[in-house]
């Protein structure tokens, strides 16, 4: 009776189980739809540099051809057939996932900064050069771009909105794009389909235009299209603009896909076009651009050194900040970069908040100048001890990489963004994050303050190199005019910070001592220099009327102290470090310091 019981139950499992044959059939069916429509969705490309396309291969080719191996084979067991032409096949299709998994990591080891840390470095070439030279002295503030991107969201969804038969069917995209217009800095953006539904019941018409805002006059302007553009990122299926340039460059390693217009205002849809410099993922940097006409679909490849003079955006800002941190903390060895860390710098960092106002994290950040036609990022440099002042900072273009470093001491741009924004902290306003401009020959950020609902209340001027020195106004040819009255830059006697000279006007000895410090900071010691050698105990970062000033304490008991400004190789100074100095010993006992040298 046991065995009968048993052998109706195996009957009931082959009825179960599906027949080899049909396996046979339906699975290689659904395998390749499975593949297809991946890759449709997906988009790898078909480059042995895309870290996508090797994951492509592992996780949806090779992985399931073993799995439905495997179950084609327990098919034949289940059915009392043999499998042993199948195992060995499946087998290897298995081994290949865990052989290529791995090589995949080892290639990824292979190609980091810790075995390539020069290569890095150079990745990005950086020129040095002179501040008034390179950035024209500001004269009036006609021409000055003062706008975050989310100001040009507010902008230009008022603008939108007052169309009513647009603003129901689009939406006006967030991605703004700084470029150079007809030689006045601009942002655009394109709109885009309000959904899949809004896209089906349009997608014959496209979408019908573009914003522009006007940074400087702080104006949107919707501009319609001739014919609507069909190929855009909001739209789906063959006329999504990633799959029909994916499928018009199969190899091509593309992003930063932006929207710009050329000096005509028609549209145009840029992609950076990457390569890796560095074993098959490392060191990433452009190669190239690829065009494309929203309205037909044409699309044209660009060498980098062949891009049109209107494309503004190329190299986007996040890769250049990135290479540059790399020159920064990789030129002497990615040892140094993690330990001893002589002559690191980065690009400096903001505060980024979540949606409730609470700190979040910090973030590189950078700015927007307009320059010889073209659209340059520039941001602040500092040490990687995240101290509140910078070394310099660089100006880098977006259409062709060529960078420029200036060493200028000063205040970060966050310290000159608490300044702007405590010269009105009654009013609660936050600052965005600073332009750059020359005034007089004064590096200087101009900034704008917005209240808790975006709206620009008032315009802000920090001077760098003394960052005590800020105005604030309505409009932004009062603000200049206040900045430069304060600075003397208008031909008038510099007042310094003009609430401390008002409070000292009623003692005419303490005026010129005060007026001395908050112009200039402590002063120099008068008499004869002498030398001394210490080793380093301590080091301190002191900012005083604006100005970083580094303070070491001495295995002597004794503190000496430099301008940083006058001296930036204190930066490289560490703790341990035995120095010899010149200079002289003020009435407190302390040593100003002249000049200093490292022995070795």
């Amino acid at each position: 009776m046991a065995k009968k019981k048993k052998k109706m139950e195996f009957e009931t499992m082959q009825v179960k189980l599906p027949h080899v044959k049909g396996l046979s059939i339906v699975l290689p069916v659904i395998y390749i739809l499975w593949v297809a429509v991946m890759y449709y969705l997906l988009l790898p490309a078909l480059n042995i540099h895309s870290r996508g396309l090797w994951l492509f291969v592992l996780g949806v080719i090779l992985f399931p051809l073993g799995i439905i191996g495997a179950l084609v084979s327990a098919a034949r067991k289940a059915e009392g057939k043999s499998a042993g032409k199948l195992e060995k096949p499946v087998n290897g299709i298995f081994a290949a996932v865990g052989v290529i998994g791995i090589l995949f990591l080892i290639l990824l080891f292979y190609g980091s900064k810790m075995f390539h840390a020069q290569a890095y470095a150079d990745i990005l070439t950086i020129e040095d050069s002179d501040f008034n030279s390179d950035i024209n002295t500001a004269s009036s503030v006609s021409k000055i771009a003062l706008m975050d991107t989310d100001s040009a969201v507010l902008l230009g969804n008022r603008e939108i909105g007052s169309l009513s038969e647009v603003v129901s069917q689009y939406n006006v995209s967030e991605d703004y794009t700084q470029i150079d217009y007809q030689g006045a800095p601009t942002k655009v953006s394109a709109l885009e389909y309000a959904g899949f539904f809004k896209y089906m019941g349009n997608k014959e018409n496209g979408v019908p235009g573009y914003i522009t805002v006007d940074p400087v006059g702080q104006k949107a302007q919707y501009v319609p299209v001739k014919e609507g553009m069909i190929y855009v990122p909001s739209a789906y299926f063959g006329k999504d603009l990633r799959r029909h340039i994916r499928m018009n460059y199969p190899d091509k390693l593309f992003g930063n896909l932006h929207f710009e217009v050329d000096e005509d205002g028609n549209p145009y849809y840029i992609a950076s076009v990457y390569k890796y410099t560095i074993g098959l993922f490392g060191g990433e940097t452009v190669e190239g651009a690829i065009s494309c006409d929203p309205i037909s679909g044409d699309c044209q490849y660009y060498d980098a050194s062949e891009v049109p003079n209107w494309m503004d955006d190329v190299f986007d800002g996040d890769l250049l900040v990135e290479q540059y941190n790399w020159y920064g903390e990789l030129s002497n060895g990615f040892m140094n970069s993690i330990f001893g860390k002589k002559g690191c710098k980065k690009c400096t960092e903001t505060v980024v908040e979540d949606e409730d106002g609470d700190e979040e994290s910090y973030e590189a950040n950078f700015g927007y100048v307009a320059k010889d036609g073209d659209i340059w990022i520039y941001t602040g440099v500092t040490s990687v001890n995240d101290d509140a002042s910078n070394i310099g900072f660089i100006l880098v273009n977006e259409r062709t990489s060529e960078a420029h470093y200036y060493s200028i001491a000063g205040a970060d741009e966050s310290s000159a963004m608490a300044a702007a924004e405590g010269e009105v902290q009654e009013k609660g306003y936050r600052a965005s994050f600073p332009s750059l401009i020359n005034v007089d020959g004064q590096p200087t950020y101009i900034m704008v303050l917005k209240d808790a609902s975006g709206i620009v209340k008032l315009y802000g001027m920090v001077n760098v190199e003394s960052y005590n020195m800020v105005t604030t106004a309505a409009s932004l040819d009062e603000c200049f005019a206040k900045y430069r009255k304060m600075t003397g830059s208008d031909g008038t006697e510099n007042t310094g910070n003009p609430e401390e000279a008002e409070n000292s006007s009623g003692d005419s000895n303490s005026t010129a001592g005060n007026a001395q410090t908050a112009a200039k900071g402590k002063i120099i010691p008068e008499g004869e220099t002498e030398t001394r050698s210490f080793v380093i105990s301590e080091i301190q970062y002191v900012e005083i009327a604006g100005e970083t000033y580094v303070y070491l304490a001495g295995d002597d008991g004794m503190v000496y102290w430099q301008k940083f400004s006058d001296n930036e190789q204190l930066i490289f100074l560490h703790e341990g470090d035995t120095v010899t100095v010149n200079g002289i010993m003020d009435k407190d006992n302390i040593y100003w310091i002249d000049t200093i040298g490292i022995m070795q």
